[in-house]
């Protein structure tokens, strides 16, 4: 999954340690000219929560907020500070659909670009299948609009929003089927 979009280094000119010109020293770093210090640019680590209750239907939420506004996606976010995924993708789950996950499973990474306050992040999106408790009480909340069981049958990547939600849904469903 190639993007397009140009490394977030165009909108850094100076060092955060002295306030010096940044110039760039590789392809992943900036180096400042007048005390060295040199900067590399990495990811944010987000999460992407897959929920698959007992009649075989994906927890599914609507986005509230740009970007994708009003598309499909499903739970997840950015990890905080000193958290580890496992912990961001819990946390998110509960902000954004009031349940408490039980259990995290890796499945597989993604590189994505989220544009946010106009700023374009690049992100290592990592993805679970997570177990809540079957009898949860499922409501939305933070940048979510709704949430809904949609049956696996009629889910559809193409109407996920999100570039990395879109094909983390696509591994998804043809792991599935493999």
């Amino acid at each position: 999954m190639k993007n397009s979009h140009k490394h977030p280094f165009h909108a850094f000119h100076y060092c955060p340690q002295c306030g010096g010109n940044f110039r760039e020293h590789n392809e992943k770093a900036y180096r400042c000219e007048q005390c060295g210090f040199v900067y590399y640019f990495n990811p944010s680590a987000a999460t992407v929560a897959f929920i698959v209750n007992e009649r075989d239907e994906l927890l599914v939420c609507r986005r509230a907020k740009e970007p994708a506004k009003g598309t499909l996606d499903l739970p997840g976010g950015f990890c905080d500070m000193y958290e580890s995924a496992e912990q961001g993708v819990a946390r998110e789950v509960l902000e954004e659909t009031g349940c408490e996950v039980l259990k995290a499973e890796f499945l597989f990474s993604l590189p994505n670009t989220y544009l946010y306050s106009g700023f374009l992040v690049h992100t290592i999106d990592s993805f679970f299948r997570c177990t809540i408790d079957p009898d949860a009480c499922l409501s939305a909340h933070d940048d979510v609009a709704e949430c809904m069981w949609v049956p696996m049958d009629r889910v559809v990547p193409e109407e996920f929003g999100l570039d990395s939600v879109r094909e983390g849904v696509r591994r998804f469903l043809t792991r599935r089927m493999a």
